[in-house]
């Protein structure tokens, strides 16, 4: 596992593509949100917190969350937009000592340390990504009774930035069976596809579905 925590030293042309969408993404939304996604709620409010893991944080909602209830998270994002907010936002609560944010290319480096939660919500990106095996590598990263807590979209949003009418949706079934994890390690504890009605950034609702894996890692 590349652990490096320095931002990216050696760009590449489509690194820096995807690089510059999410930080004009990130850029564009000037409010600020710490609205927490709900399965993350649900998944880790029965926990006893300890050392958590968020991949792709974005605005920082779950990070922040996590935070809150004593959790130490490493929150990682490839906007230093997303980043450095994060890290401000954090300060501003008195959370700053409970939050770690850094800038990764996941496709490249990975951030150090061993993990109880890793929270992959919604990890998508219109640039290719080797998301099986990021999200393997997110899988060796916990410790023993650890979780890895994998959300995706099941369904378009009215204000997602993917708009496509048609796109492959993997169903958690074949999300679990791309990762490829020895079944005497790991332990599925979830696998299915809720609807729920959701609110957007501009207050909009609309009922979507999302994509639940939830794996528990049973041995080192």
């Amino acid at each position: 596992m590349d652990t490096t925590r320095n931002d990216h030293a050696h760009a590449d042309p489509a690194g820096e593509e995807a690089g510059l969408f999410w930080e004009k993404h990130h850029a564009a939304r000037h409010g600020r949100s710490d609205r927490v996604n709900p399965l993350l709620a649900e998944t880790a409010g029965p926990l006893r917190p300890g050392a958590a893991l968020d991949l792709g944080c974005g605005a920082g909602g779950d990070t922040l969350w996590l935070a809150r209830r004593g959790w130490q998270v490493t929150a990682v994002d490839l906007s230093a937009t997303a980043v450095e907010r994060l890290r401000g936002r954090a300060r501003e609560l008195g959370l700053g000592d409970r939050v770690t944010a850094e800038r990764h290319d996941l496709a490249r480096t990975f951030p150090g340390g061993e993990f109880d939660l890793v929270s992959a919500q919604y990890l998508h990106t219109p640039f290719p990504l080797p998301r099986d095996r990021i999200l393997r590598t997110a899988a060796r990263a916990l410790r023993p009774g650890g979780l890895l807590l994998i959300v995706d979209h099941g369904s378009t949003a009215p204000w997602s930035w993917n708009q496509d009418p048609a796109p492959r949706r993997p169903t958690p079934a074949e999300i679990a069976a791309g990762l490829d994890l020895d079944p005497g390690q790991w332990r599925v504890l979830r696998a299915d596809t809720p609807r729920r009605r959701a609110t957007g950034p501009a207050g909009e609702t609309a009922t979507v579905t999302d994509h639940v894996l939830v794996l528990r890692r049973t041995a080192g």
